[in-house]
């Protein structure tokens, strides 16, 4: 498993490590059961801190993509469909607001905007 953390960003590290495990998650590049390096070796392997690799674990838990066995290790939660595509639509609904706030910005008219929205899926579902 391959994590890129950008010192450019505006997240934080540990924002972007869960924000990756999430998309790989989700695209079912993990799956169901599959390991999770350990937080000491994770934390190693990226050259951060234990503790930030340990809250970005805790907020994996937290919000359902991972489980914790005590003395076994971290591991891909078994997850529903209703939950997947809930947490899909929440994070197209989170970049559809920000492409809201940048058209604005730009002026662009909502017609614009929808226009430019319908050629974009009409080009990715090709």
């Amino acid at each position: 498993m391959l994590i890129k953390l950008s010192n450019a960003s505006e997240k934080p590290i540990y924002e972007q490590i869960t924000q990756q495990l999430k998309t790989a998650i989700l695209a079912g590049k993990l799956l169901p059961g599959d390991p999770l390096p350990s937080i000491r070796s994770l934390a190693k392997d990226l050259k951060i801190s234990v503790m930030t690799t340990k809250r970005a674990y805790a907020d994996l838990e937290r919000d359902g993509f991972i489980e914790t066995v005590a003395g076994k290790g971290s591991f891909v939660a078994e997850r529903n469909q209703d939950f997947l595509r809930e947490e899909l639509l929440r994070q197209a609904e989170e970049h559809l607001l920000k492409a809201v706030q940048i058209a604005k910005t730009a002026n662009m008219s909502k017609q614009e905007l929808t226009d430019l929205l319908t050629l974009l899926m009409e080009e990715e579902m090709e």
